[in-house]
């Protein structure tokens, strides 16, 4: 993921806003050229803080403002004393604008410009070919050129965002640089930190280019990028604080050898503060239930009619972690969603729903992973993964709740078009049964009276945070790892006690 430990701005914008950002600040009184000359300073200082010693630097430049930024880098670099050499992807002649005058600044500063004929790379490579303008699939020669500056095997420096890669969505456009370092300028874009993009940026170093402050707050985002200074606060308990003011969680689910699944959520919704918990299974998972956890109330449950009950003196439901699909999981989820309470809906319960099995009521919170999210949608996995911020809209806007699309830069989106994303999490989280919790943490947010938007956005960047560092000893990870991790961050960043 993006090194997001440095804190980055929160607001994420898409690359037409970027570029409307960069008009209205020419247009307020900086010139073009001036916010080039800074972009290449940012990018420098950046690159020679990461690799003081390297002495190399070979520049690959396209044809637009963002070859740009490289000649401008190139001219840098060689003053520095460096050994400098472009390699101009396209005819130099071709360039324009602000792009052209930095172009004819690195000859003047005695940088080596040739034409690109697949030479060998050395150094560090400085990737400038392509920026946020690119709208199709890489085309040649820049297709051969990123393919070469990911075979060198050398380290690399992008700019802006690595040439390929969407800008809005994250998705590789047939191909994108593999960057060890990203600078990106003036406003980040929201496909630096979804889809595919985590493998493609490297580290992350933002820099606004002391743009106006009063053009960037005036300008619509396109996402907020959540982080420990932005979250949805959850409201601290007097010292008379009683369970009965922090809900009652139903978890629904645990089919014949998913038993695990339902625990894992109800254990989730206990440790993070869910006032009471009521676990609806399988008879035959009551024993571990009650070994496992003997403070939730685990009723065995055979049809639909013995839930009823149980669902009426519940708050929060949270069904699907286990469900199955059979005629048991499909009569429970029947039940459910004619209750009119809070409900968060994972797992078998979204594909159930996908199938056409059941309506979900609105207002819940669904949580899908990329292949729940097409079956929801009636696409592909690969549709869904092309432009992840449109599809947890459209599921949002569809079922009239709030969709957690889970992944790579998970995301969360409500009907009314508010989107979040959270960059934070780790490989190790690639393991069974991690959703599971994630969905009986939501739960006990809301019963601790969030709203469904705000406990869907704390809930992921907890779970992603617990990830990171349970992750942190590598491979093994297990799902259970992450509920005292969740319960002690829920505790740094929102106090039970003021």
């Amino acid at each position: 993921m993006p090194d997001t430990q440095v804190h980055l701005p929160d607001a994420l914008y898409s690359a037409a806003q970027v570029r409307d950002l960069d008009a209205r600040l020419i247009g307020s009184g900086t010139p073009g050229l001036e916010l080039m000359q800074r972009a290449a300073h940012a990018a420098w200082r950046a690159m020679r803080r990461r690799w003081s010693d390297a002495g190399v630097l070979s520049v690959l430049a396209g044809h637009g403002n963002n070859a740009g930024d490289g000649y401008l880098v190139a001219a840098l670099a060689h003053k520095a004393g460096w050994s400098v050499r472009v390699l101009a992807v396209g005819d130099p002649a071709a360039l324009r604008g602000d792009a052209a005058t930095a172009c004819a600044e690195a000859r003047a500063a005695g940088v080596d410009i040739v034409q690109w004929l697949d030479q060998p790379l050395s150094g560090v490579v400085l990737d400038a070919l392509l920026g946020t303008g690119l709208a199709g699939e890489v085309r040649e020669p820049y297709k051969s050129a990123i393919e070469a500056i990911n075979a060198s095997g050398l380290p690399v420096a992008a700019v802006d965002l690595p040439s390929g890669l969407c800008a809005d969505t994250g998705r590789m456009l047939g191909g994108a640089v593999r960057a060890d370092l990203t600078v990106t300028f003036i406003g980040l874009k929201l496909g630096l930190f979804t889809a595919q993009a985590p493998d493609c940026v490297g580290h992350l170093v933002f820099d606004d280019l002391q743009a106006d402050p009063h053009v960037l707050g005036t300008t619509p985002v396109s996402a907020q990028r959540l982080d420990s200074f932005n979250l949805p606060p959850l409201a601290p308990r007097p010292r008379t604080a009683h369970k009965g003011q922090y809900g009652r969680v139903l978890v629904v689910g645990g089919d014949h050898g998913m038993g695990g699944a339902a625990l894992l959520s109800a254990e989730s919704a206990l440790r993070s503060g869910a006032g009471m918990l009521s676990l609806a299974t399988r008879p035959e998972h009551i024993p571990a239930a009650l070994v496992r956890m003997p403070e939730v109330m685990s009723a065995g449950v055979s049809s639909a009619n013995q839930l009823m009950d149980l669902i009426a003196a519940a708050s929060v439901l949270v069904v699907g972690p286990g469900l199955g699909q059979g005629r048991w999981g499909r009569s429970l989820l029947s039940a459910v969603a004619c209750a009119d309470k809070l409900q968060v809906w994972d797992a078998d319960a979204l594909n159930l729903l996908a199938a056409g099995h059941v309506s979900i009521p609105g207002a819940c919170v669904i949580t899908p992973h990329p292949g729940e999210a097409a079956r929801l949608l009636g696409v592909d996995l690969h549709e869904v993964q092309a432009d992840r911020p449109a599809a947890a809209r459209a599921l949002a806007k569809k079922y009239q709740g709030v969709c957690v699309l889970k992944g790579s830069g998970s995301l969360i989106a409500d009907a009314q078009g508010r989107l979040a994303l959270c960059d934070r999490g780790h490989p190790a989280m690639a393991s069974a049964g991690l959703g599971d919790v994630l969905a009986g943490l939501i739960g006990a947010l809301l019963a601790q009276h969030m709203g469904a938007y705000e406990a869907a956005c704390l809930g992921v960047w907890l779970h992603a945070r617990a990830g990171e560092q349970a992750g942190a000893a590598g491979r093994g990870l297990l799902a259970s790892d992450l509920v005292p991790v969740i319960r002690r961050l829920l505790e740094e960043h929102q106090p039970c006690l003021k």
